[in-house]
């Protein structure tokens, strides 16, 4: 008994981290919609372009890390934050400080999950035999390519491209690196947009954050998930040949 309560203390120090970002995600679910919003940034861009203009180096220091800060704690407003990037930093270089800020902050939660829960799970896994055994040995195949898809594909949710890496066993440099090139489509549309931002003030209106559906942006982005996935395939082929 005497030497499991220290075992136990040591598991429940792993998962802090983790269990402070969940909780910090739930209770900002609830307070920061209207924080983190566009009208906010509607009401806030005079103050904001002034900031920037007085203090450019302090602005962009903060802009990362506040959107680093919203996505290592899976809180409401990163869209917002991207278009806030593009707003006060035009499209380039604020694609660059938008998808460095998102990749500090992926690189957060995932430290956090990799910590709390991944290397035990991974070591199972490893360990394990089977179904679950050939998974990790396809995941393990595949990694490059993995990453590049779950970040490419709009509809895999951030938080969940950020989480299942770090439960797999993925490394460090390699789920940095596959985050940082992988987000730049997606960010650099939602950039434009926000660097439009301007004209869209004057008028009254809001930005249509649906841009990204529209055939002629869609479907590049398609092709870049083709691209990623075709290793995969050719893999796929050549063993059921080999069979």
């Amino acid at each position: 008994m005497t030497e499991q309560v220290p075992a136990e203390k040591s598991g429940l120090a792993r998962r802090l981290p983790l269990i402070a970002i969940g909780v910090i995600a739930l209770i900002g679910a609830f307070t920061l919609r209207d924080v983190l919003s566009f009208q906010a940034l509607a009401e806030n861009r005079q103050a904001l372009l002034a900031f920037r203009d007085e203090h450019y180096a302090a602005t962009v220091i903060a802009f990362v890390a506040f959107y680093a800060t919203i996505v290592a704690f899976s809180l409401p407003g990163a869209t917002i934050a991207t278009l806030t990037g593009g707003f006060l930093f035009a499209t380039f270089p604020g694609v660059l400080f938008n998808v460095t800020g998102a990749t500090v902050g992926a690189a957060g939660i995932f430290l956090a999950a990799r910590w709390g829960l991944g290397e035990r799970l991974a070591a199972r896994m490893d360990s394990s035999t089977g179904t679950v055994r050939r998974i990790k040995d396809g995941i393990d195949a595949n990694q490059w390519e993995m990453l590049f898809l779950i970040r490419l594909v709009p509809a895999v949710p951030f938080f969940v491209a950020n989480l299942v890496p770090a439960l797999v066993g993925v490394p460090m440099a390699r789920f940095v690196i596959t985050t940082f090139l992988g987000i730049i489509p997606g960010a650099l549309v939602y950039t434009s947009v926000g660097a439009g931002l301007g004209e869209v003030f004057a008028r009254g209106e809001t930005p249509d954050l649906g841009v990204i559906f529209q055939p002629e942006i869609l479907l590049p982005i398609l092709g870049l998930c083709l691209l990623a996935a075709l290793p995969i395939l050719l893999k796929a082929v050549r063993g059921k040949k080999g069979l």
